[in-house]
C-alpha cells in the first residue's frame, strides 16, 4: 500500500479525531497532487458541519434575545427542528467521509 493512499484516506477519517488540522497540514506539506486533491475535498467536507453549527448558534442567540417571552414555544420547536436537520447533515457528512476513505483504500489494493 502506498503512503499517498494512506495520507489521502487519513484526511477523510480525520473528521473523527482532527477535523481541520490534518487536512490543512497535509495540503500545505505534501506536494503530491492526488493527496492535495483529497486533502482539499476532506477539508471542504469537514467545514460543512462547522459552518452549519456556527449559523445555528447565531440564529439561536438572535432568537433568544428577540423572541417575545409569551411565545417561546414556537421558537423552541423551530430550534429543535433545526438541530435535527443539523444532526442529519452531520451524519451524512461523516458517512460520506468514511466512504471516501474506503474508496481510497480500495483503489490501492
Amino acid at each position: 500500500m502506498e503512503n499517498t493512499k494512506i495520507l489521502s484516506a487519513l484526511c477523510y477519517v480525520s473528521l473523527l479525531f482532527a477535523p481541520f488540522l490534518l487536512p490543512i497540514i497535509v495540503y500545505f506539506v505534501i506536494k503530491n497532487t492526488e493527496v492535495r486533491y483529497h486533502a482539499k475535498r476532506a477539508l471542504i467536507s469537514h467545514s460543512i458541519p462547522t459552518v452549519l453549527s456556527i449559523l445555528l448558534v447565531i440564529f439561536g442567540f438572535i432568537g433568544i434575545f428577540s423572541v417575545n417571552y409569551d411565545n417561546t414555544s414556537g421558537f423552541a420547536i423551530l430550534m429543535f427542528i433545526l438541530m435535527g436537520i443539523y444532526f442529519i447533515i452531520t451524519l451524512i457528512v461523516v458517512i460520506w467521509n468514511l466512504l471516501q476513505a474506503y474508496k481510497v483504500f480500495k483503489e490501492s489494493f
